[in-house]
């Protein structure tokens, strides 16, 4: 990025590719997109226009976003690839560091999406156009009551056929709101966020397929307590749960949008069989951080189909019947982190692991 002020100029490449695969690797979209300028921006910074103490800021061209938690519109920091945007986006920041985003995008859709293309690593245009539009707004309030910080946020995803992509025509809206308390030595520390879901879609991406109403929601809420101590090790008790679709009446999965599942639902790309789709899941989790190079964490959790007839998660495993019951498996994961150079390079290593439950074990289309 280039700043002189009031104008900014930006940009940022990025080539991710996968060698020594074949036709049956799960290798994709999300570990392949090669020689790609995910941003591309001019910007201008306002100042306080808006009143002393605040700032303004337009940016206009290729850009991530990270809104709040982003759960549901952020950048993906681990995975191979990343979610970017194209349009426009507006932020302002009041002297009492409450913060106001409003945004207007056409998401980009990676290509190549074929599979040989894939393999090939080919590079190819990543495109974004009006069959796809994400657009919103959010509002971040710190402090409001206490060392209780308040979110407030509504997104809508606009999706159409083009004579080269059928679609399930996506119309979503999803406000939402999330109130945290921060981690801090010898206090409880808390998170809740809720979003709910509304809009329509098709029942396939069949041209003629019917349109359903969509009625769906998801949930994090958290409890931890961070000990005082050379460690600071820190216990949090997390629950997560998004809808999955039942038989006959609206259309309940949860759709999680441009967010990021690896720091509710472990590594992605290759791994990833988790996520903000069709399932109720508890968990706990343990977080230390022996050094200002070094931390860590282990974290369980269980989980279960919130609706016995819709797929699991994003495993895609589904029986419609409901005869393999609710049960998913139980998950481990974990990491260590270690900053080789202080604020600029850091070493990230860590293992997941899924152990199947009887749904996982017995469902019509499970591999095993």
């Amino acid at each position: 990025e280039y700043d002189p002020g009031p104008i900014r100029i930006g940009g940022e490449l990025i080539d991710s590719r996968a060698y020594d695969a074949d036709a049956g690797s799960s290798v994709g979209t999300g570990e392949v997109n090669a020689l790609e300028l995910v941003q591309a921006y001019v910007g201008a910074d306002f100042g306080d226009v808006f009143g002393t103490g605040s700032s303004a800021s337009l940016d206009a061209g290729r850009f991530v976003l990270n809104l709040g938690s982003r759960r549901l519109a952020g950048r993906n920091n681990f995975r191979n690839t990343t979610n970017a945007f194209t349009g426009a986006k507006f932020e302002f920041i009041g002297q009492d560091k409450e913060q106001l985003t409003m945004f207007y995008t056409y998401p980009q859709q990676r290509l190549p999406s074929d599979k040989a293309s894939i393999l090939d690593n080919k590079v190819e245009w990543d495109r974004e156009g009006d069959d796809l539009v994400f657009w919103g707004g959010f509002f971040s309030k710190p402090k409001l009551a206490g060392s209780t910080n308040l979110e407030l946020y509504f997104f809508a995803l606009d999706e159409d056929d083009t004579v080269a992509r059928s679609t399930r025509d996506r119309h979503l809206f999803t406000p939402g709101l999330r109130v945290f308390r921060d981690p801090s030595a010898g206090k409880l520390d808390y998170e809740f966020e809720y979003a709910y879901q509304f809009g329509d879609i098709r029942s396939s991406s069949a041209a003629n397929a019917s349109r359903q109403d969509v009625a769906a929601h998801f949930l994090h809420a958290e409890f931890g307590y961070q000990f005082a101590g050379r460690w600071q090790p820190r216990v949090a008790l997390e629950y997560d749960l998004a809808t999955g679709d039942d038989p006959g009446g609206k259309y309940g999965r949860f759709d999680s949008l441009y967010g990021p599942r690896r720091f509710d639902f472990g590594p992605t790309g290759i791994y990833g069989p988790l996520g903000r789709n069709n399932i109720s899941s508890p968990g706990i989790r343990l977080e230390v951080k022996p050094s200002k190079r070094w931390d860590g964490f282990l974290f369980y959790r269980a989980a279960w189909l919130d609706s016995a007839t819709d797929s699991f998660a994003s495993t895609g495993v589904r029986d419609a019947t409901g005869a393999s019951g609710k049960f998913g498996g139980h998950q481990i994961e974990a990491r260590a982190r270690y900053w080789i150079v202080p604020k600029a390079l850091r070493l990230d290593a860590g293992a997941a692991a899924l152990f199947h439950g009887r749904f996982l074990e017995s469902a019509p289309n499970s591999n095993g």
